[in-house]
């Protein structure tokens, strides 16, 4: 896979799907693999993906098959609410938290984060660079006060971030992901939420697209900050903003500095009320 290009995560993940699969399954087999396949649980996606890694391996080992049909379905991603995003950011330890606070703000790939470095950040400005994954573009964007100061918190004696460099970025990504996910789950069951075992590093991305678009009406605009290079790729954040009217809490600004922080408070304007500015925002 590396002689063909493949980017080096994508060989890591094979590589550990197959291994997972051999201990279920003699992969050498291939109808045995289909059998498998056809009876455990998991989702279409899950199979598709996994028949593309198989695919690849056994072309490789020159073992003819006949690829089983699965296609992934079309499943909108969980869009959590914004007091369950800050429950979690504030709840986990500081790395972890300051980590999930840095996508919340961002919207970057939890792989973009975790690449990080101190020299990408820009302390005057308020600003981060996120270099480029998955084909995307890179982009500089602005932190807020807050999450800088978190940042600035941690250990800075290292050139990233979020760790030290010892392990490969894949396999110290993969670590960092399982310690989230224990530390969310006692979160979860400490503020008797399951909800919160929903959010995972990756709908926070989808979260920040969403709440973007929802509060700009601008697809460019999103498409720009999460980095997508076909506009294609943006448009699903389209369909996640059809919010219930019970899921919004509402302001009412009396002056043009009320209306100016509601407004930097990601509130939107709905409309005048007896001179009064009436806004919204998502809970």
């Amino acid at each position: 896979m590396r002689k063909e290009g493949y980017r080096e995560s994508t060989c890591y993940y094979a590589v550990r799907v197959l291994k997972r699969l051999d201990r279920r399954v003699n992969i050498l087999e291939p109808e045995a693999v289909k059998r498998f396949l056809a009876n455990s649980g998991w989702s279409e996606g899950g199979k598709e993906r996994v028949v593309e890694d198989l695919d690849r391996f056994y072309r490789y080992k020159e073992i003819k098959w006949t690829r089983p049909r699965y296609e992934a379905v079309d499943v909108l991603p969980h869009i959590p609410k914004e007091a369950e995003v800050n429950d979690l950011v504030s709840g986990l330890p500081a790395l972890t938290g300051t980590f999930c606070m840095l996508l919340k703000e961002t919207g970057c790939r939890p792989g973009e984060a975790w690449l990080a470095e101190w020299t990408h950040l820009d302390v005057e400005r308020n600003t981060i660079i996120i270099r480029a994954e998955k084909k995307s573009r890179s982009r500089e964007l602005r932190l807020t006060n807050n999450l800088l100061g978190r940042l600035n918190l941690l250990p800075k004696d290292r050139k990233y971030v979020f760790h030290d460099g010892s392990k490969e970025p894949i396999k110290g990504l993969g670590d960092f992901t399982r310690t989230f996910q224990k530390q969310r789950k006692r979160l979860a069951a400490k503020l008797a939420n399951p909800r919160l075992q929903l959010i995972s590093l990756r709908t926070l991305r989808h979260y920040k697209g969403t709440m973007e678009y929802h509060r700009t009406r601008d697809i460019v605009h999103v498409q720009k900050l999460l980095g997508h290079r076909s506009i294609s790729n943006t448009l699903r954040y389209v369909r996640l903003i059809n919010f219930p009217d019970d899921e919004y809490s509402s302001k009412v600004a009396k002056t043009v500095k009320e209306a100016q922080e509601l407004v930097e408070a990601g509130f939107e304007f709905v409309c005048d009320v007896e001179g009064y500015k009436l806004f919204r925002k998502r809970k």
